[in-house]
């Protein structure tokens, strides 16, 4: 059995790069680059900086001919594959789509996919720096503020979207939460890790999508802050499970996004 697949890196697709580094900032504390990263080539990308010196994730620029083409705000996660080809094809041959083909990049291979329900994401086989092989990302994070701390898969079919990735990406499905109404807020695990949670798409959201909600130190400083600069919350904070909070919001730009923290 391969091991599981984790999410190892986050990108923040958006117009205006300055406009979401000064709200992030605020938000979360996160350093996003003011020049492009010259490795990137034609692309306008920027990395994310945390205060501990390592990346969250990188920003890409949406010019005029993406956006024409259907590019959206958006936050998507990679997820790591051994071989980008062969899971671009097994994706497809279950129902999943290609959004971009696999290709090369400076720090390995990727591909843009969706799963049968529609829920884009890359896939990726990163070619690790000299001396860094065999390390693991540490974008993602079940404690540390400025790190993605849960992955949410809303989704039209949950059972279908758990077979898939538990079939795909190795995943595993124990445990789930009544909503009610809404129907049962399943949680996946990668090994004993807690990845996240899969849950039926609600009234409001256009198609499957992929949550990510970004730890931050106090929830209710990160609240005003969204509300300071120019985001816009969907959900207020709301007490989980082990007495944090969690909140959505849409970012100046237009991407949705949560975060999640203690109060302080």
């Amino acid at each position: 059995m391969t091991e599981a697949s984790n999410f190892i890196w986050y990108e923040l697709m958006t117009p205006d790069p300055a406009g979401a580094a000064r709200f992030y900032g605020a938000v979360v504390g996160w350093n996003i680059a003011s020049e492009r990263d010259p490795a990137a080539g034609d692309m306008d990308y920027r990395m994310i900086g945390r205060s501990d010196g390592g990346n969250a994730g990188g920003v890409l620029a949406l010019n005029a001919d993406m956006i024409a083409g259907g590019a959206r705000p958006i936050w998507i996660g990679y997820l790591h594959v051994a071989d980008v080809d062969a899971a671009v094809e097994a994706i497809k041959a279950d129902g999943g789509t290609v959004q971009m083909p696999p290709m090369d990049i400076p720090v390995g291979r990727i591909a843009m996919v969706t799963d049968p329900q529609g829920a884009p994401f890359y896939v990726m086989t990163p070619t690790p720096p000299p001396g860094m092989e065999g390390m693991e990302s540490d974008v993602f994070s079940v404690t540390e503020a400025q790190h993605v701390r849960w992955n949410e898969l809303a989704t039209s079919d949950p059972v279908a979207a758990i077979a898939f990735y538990r079939k795909h990406f190795g995943w595993g499905q124990e445990g789930e939460m009544d909503m009610g109404s809404i129907g049962a807020y399943r949680f996946i695990q990668r090994g004993d890790v807690g990845l996240g949670a899969v849950m039926p798409l609600m009234t409001g959201y256009p198609a499957p999508v992929w949550n990510f909600y970004i730890g931050v130190d106090d929830i209710d400083r990160a609240r005003a802050a969204v509300s300071a600069n120019g985001g816009t919350i969907t959900n207020e904070p709301m007490e989980i499970p082990g007495g944090e909070y969690a909140m959505n919001a849409i970012d100046p730009q237009g991407a949705s996004v949560g975060f999640v923290g203690p109060k302080k």
